[in-house]
């Protein structure tokens, strides 16, 4: 087993950390307090990502993406996610099923996304379909050349930044297993299309500046030709994407979870207490040793996971066990931080409370720490019950 880098690995990672420290951190306290990013700090991140070259490095080499390798682009995640996702998603990574487009939708969207012409978001999540996706009741029915949407999303993720949504909606019905079940198909639709409607959502308390959306669908016509992929077969391009989207999000977590132990053992190196740094007593030294040896075993299974789904050997369950793992290591050693830093951890002066606070949703999106259990469990247990 080789767990050694490439020289090329170890350059990028040394980019992309040079290019957070300079571009993104020093913006982080004011976008967190003013809860925006501006339009102008927007585009001047995403030009420099672009200059930089490392705009749309998940997208294949041959449509002009950066045609990176599955862990490879951990490996960047995992630098990016030390800032909020409020500044690093404008170093965007178009939704790589985009790469479903055909015919017209290759110049009108998943190219123009690449070259960071135009910018995608993911509408999938509803009101009454969260961990339930199947639950989803948007509808879309067929009328001549086009397709009519009813329904409404929410948690939509930088939907006021987009050129666009891919959006999930039921197209049939059909039965399997004696249950009804939902044939899903996606759409790309095209903002200011008439009969769609985008407004902000609730304020989240994690990623302030990264803002979720609802969207709504009234008697909304989208030509047959948007849609992306087969009708019925959304499932096919979303789950695909969901699972590799699962692994980044454990390189966001160790990421996070890594700062949040290097700002406490530069604190318990200089916060003196009883005439001694905090750092020489149990109480606190065990807990940077418990961090420590939590994020390497979440490191090294993230990485793993990744270099299988280069592989081609990558499971769902597999995926699951990252995303699980990574983000309840996550959350534990953000909470340590806090200990560590005593009150100082809670107040805004710092970054110990927003690396906590951002903690919190990575036990949520990308599916639930429950659902990441499920996945896991029946694939163990699928062998052995047939």
């Amino acid at each position: 087993m080789n767990f050694q880098l490439t020289q090329e690995q170890e350059m990028l990672v040394d980019s992309v950390r040079s290019f957070v420290e300079k571009e993104l951190l020093p913006y982080e306290t004011e976008v967190d307090r003013a809860d925006e990013v501006s339009p102008e700090l927007a585009a001047q991140i995403r030009g420099k990502a672009i200059a930089a070259g490392f705009y749309a490095f998940n997208m294949p080499e041959e449509v002009g993406g950066g045609g990176l390798d599955y862990l490879s682009q951990a490996l960047i995640e995992r630098e990016l996610s030390k800032v909020s996702w409020a500044l690093h998603v404008f170093v965007a990574r178009p939704s790589k099923i985009l790469m479903a487009c055909t015919g017209d939708q290759i110049n009108d969207y998943l190219l123009p996304c690449i070259q960071g012409e135009k910018i995608d978001c993911f509408a999938l999540t509803e009101p009454g379909a969260g961990s339930d996706a199947n639950a989803i009741k948007t509808r879309a029915v067929r009328d001549g050349d086009d397709f009519v949407l009813n329904g409404s999303k929410h948690f939509i993720s930088h939907a006021g930044h987009a050129d666009f949504a891919i959006v999930f909606a039921v197209t049939d019905t059909y039965e399997h297993n004696g249950k009804k079940r939902n044939a899903v198909t996606s759409f790309l639709v095209d903002r200011n299309t008439p009969g769609m409607t985008i407004r902000r959502g609730p304020k989240c308390v994690s990623n302030r500046g990264y803002h979720t959306f609802e969207m709504f669908f009234d008697d909304c016509r989208v030509p047959a030709s948007k849609v992306l992929g087969e009708v019925g077969k959304g499932w096919d391009v979303a789950n695909a994407w969901l699972t590799a989207g699962r692994v980044m999000v454990a390189a966001n977590c160790v990421g996070q979870a890594q700062r949040a132990l290097d700002v406490s053992l530069q604190w318990a190196a200089d916060r003196k207490q009883f005439g001694q740094p905090i750092g020489t007593y149990q109480g606190v030294s065990f807990k940077l040793a418990d961090m420590a040896t939590q994020i390497r075993a979440a490191e090294l299974l993230t990485l793993h996971t990744a270099w299988k789904m280069d592989q081609g050997t990558m499971t769902d369950g597999e995926a699951g066990m990252a995303k699980l793992f990574a983000s309840e290591v996550l959350g534990r050693a953000a909470d340590e931080a806090v200990q560590i830093f005593g009150g100082m951890g809670l107040m805004d002066e710092g970054p110990v409370e927003r690396i906590w606070r951002n903690a919190r949703i990575e036990r949520i999106w990308e599916g639930t720490s429950e659902i990441q259990r499920h996945i896991i469990s029946r694939e163990l247990l699928r062998p052995l019950l047939r």
